[in-house]
């Protein structure tokens, strides 16, 4: 699946550098009735239509999934929620929850599943069931002009007095204690807590998701630059269930196949990560 994925994705980069039309969104989530006869039939999925409601964890991460003024959720995230819950023919329940409790939380029953970019790891492997991937991650690097200047590979912060920041509970953090063994890293509850480390200097670097640290950089070019271009890792996410709820996979796996056959995933990934459209809608 990876090897389709990205493939495309690269050629959707390219038609956006040539100044083409970049893919829309496809809009609010209606059912499907071809991929909804996927989902038919499940104990797991009978379980949530009988409820009517389809309850989902996740954690606030820009831009998969984000909150408006009006308290309204948007993002990659949140559309493929709402997507997966318009086939269930049921309503999606939005669940925040703060990342170094989101498995907890999705164990003791706060909510159905996790849709939240969860890469799968060997570790997250012992404690709940994923579905096959739907999305892939990579970590990247944003550097403070004012503390880090003009440094260009990874080696320039791989020492222990560069402190480098990242959001707790998350590959993120694993990422840079792989990547950068020798420097100092700090964690924090939220990216933006990580961010503001940054731009005061106190931290010389940031390693997040991609696109935040570039996205990071456009927005404040005389502050943070990317030292590094790309992503410096790539991990599969899927969705997570407890245990207990093994027999959804099945299901769940042959929905995320749909999509993926029909291009909705990488068109509604290409509209939340290769563009900035949605910006207006946090206004």
């Amino acid at each position: 699946m990876f090897k389709r994925f990205m493939p495309s994705l690269a050629i959707v980069a390219a038609l956006i550098m040539m100044g083409g039309p970049a893919l829309a969104q496809t809009g609010p989530a209606g059912a499907n009735p071809e991929d909804a006869a996927l989902l038919a039939g499940n104990p797991w999925v009978e379980q949530i239509k009988s409820r009517g409601v389809l309850r989902v964890g996740f954690d606030i991460f820009r831009p998969w999934a984000m909150e408006t003024r009006s308290g309204r959720y948007v993002g990659f995230e949140i559309q493929v929620a709402e997507a997966l819950a318009a086939d269930l023919g049921v309503e999606a329940e939005f669940v925040p929850t703060a990342w170094d409790g989101i498995i907890p939380a999705l164990l003791t029953g706060r909510f159905d599943i996790i849709i939240g970019s969860l890469g799968i790891t060997e570790e997250r492997r012992q404690k709940v069931v994923f579905t096959d991937p739907y999305s892939f991650s990579g970590m990247a690097i944003a550097a403070s002009r004012r503390s880090a200047p003009n440094k260009t590979s990874l080696a320039d912060f791989n020492r222990p007095e560069i402190v480098v920041a990242a959001k707790s509970g998350t590959t993120a953090a694993i990422a840079a204690r792989e990547l950068l063994p020798q420097a100092t890293l700090k964690t924090f509850d939220s990216e933006d807590q990580t961010a503001q480390e940054l731009r005061s200097g106190k931290a010389q670097a940031l390693i997040a998701s991609a696109p935040y640290p570039a996205e990071l950089a456009l927005k404040s070019p005389g502050e943070i630059y990317v030292p590094v271009s790309g992503t410096l890792t790539s991990e599969p996410c899927g969705m997570a269930l407890s245990p207990k709820n093994r027999e959804a996979l099945p299901a769940l796996n042959a929905w995320i196949a749909a999509r993926f056959k029909t291009r909705w995933l990488e068109k509604t990934w290409s509209y939340w990560f290769e563009t900035l459209d949605w910006e207006g809608l946090l206004k």
